[in-house]
């Protein structure tokens, strides 16, 4: 890992991306769902990847789990701009930096309870669906919900339509259907939601948050947490429910 430039667009700024990967047995999963999210985030916040190749990154991250001990968890793979903007000129040796971070898997509550978030995600922003190292406005959500006495909180979009966590995607169950929220409300294109949205019959669609009041079950997903029942909404309690979202990511040991 290198220093990251103090004089940088990324420690100025907060100009990166990131993605958290599931690891199972020493592997990573869904690999190629996250390099291809972190090469079209790149493009679109105007990261430079040139060099770093998907075979070194690859190699990297695998010799970091060996070095770290993690067999199974997760690491996150963050890449830096260190180009210095025009307020604050300097000479930096090189455009862009890579860190790997490795951790174990997270602990989660028994029974984690959802609310919604105050803060609207915006449709028109410019990193809206990208995972970037700008996240404040995530972990503000969610240290808002902790602060009221919940675990997660699901953010709502200007047009009023849900659009998943502050730090996950949402999945929800009604009238025996799964629905998640379509990617043009301002989700974010998790890579196990794609996993999910690819193997289980699923919609897409832009819905009000009022459509959970009758849901049958509500489910979290994440590389993180894998994929989790919502024990209630805003204290409202649902009943246990075993369905196939909750076994198609592979447990940790």
């Amino acid at each position: 890992m290198n220093d990251i430039s103090v004089n940088s667009a990324a420690m100025l700024y907060g100009k990166g991306i990131f993605t958290t990967i599931a690891i199972r047995a020493g592997v990573p999963l869904f690999w190629e769902k996250h390099w291809r999210r972190l090469t079209s985030d790149a493009a679109k916040v105007g990261v430079d990847m040139s060099a770093f190749t998907e075979k070194h990154v690859l190699e990297e991250t695998g010799r970091q789990l060996r070095d770290s001990g993690v067999h199974d968890g997760r690491v996150r793979l963050t890449f830096q701009d260190e180009r210095p903007g025009d307020v604050w000129p300097a000479e930096n040796g090189q455009n862009t930096s890579m860190s790997i971070l490795t951790g174990g898997m997270r602990e989660l509550p028994t029974k984690l309870s959802l609310t919604a978030s105050p803060y609207r995600v915006n449709t028109f922003s410019p990193i809206v669906g990208v995972k970037s190292c700008n996240y404040l406005e995530n972990l503000l959500g969610i240290e808002e919900a902790r602060d009221r006495g919940f675990h997660e909180a699901l953010r709502i979009n200007d047009r009023g339509a849900i659009t998943g966590g502050c730090m996950s995607n949402v999945f929800w169950l009604k009238y025996g259907k799964l629905h998640t929220p379509h990617l043009e409300t301002g989700c974010l294109p998790g890579t196990t939601r794609e996993h999910i949205v690819e193997n289980l019959e699923c919609n897409e669609v832009a819905m009000p948050i009022d459509t959970l009041v009758n849901a049958e079950a509500i489910f979290l997903s994440s590389a993180g947490i894998g994929v989790i029942a919502v024990n209630d909404l805003d204290h409202r309690t649902f009943d246990p429910i075993d369905h196939p979202i909750l076994h198609i990511v592979p447990p940790g040991r």
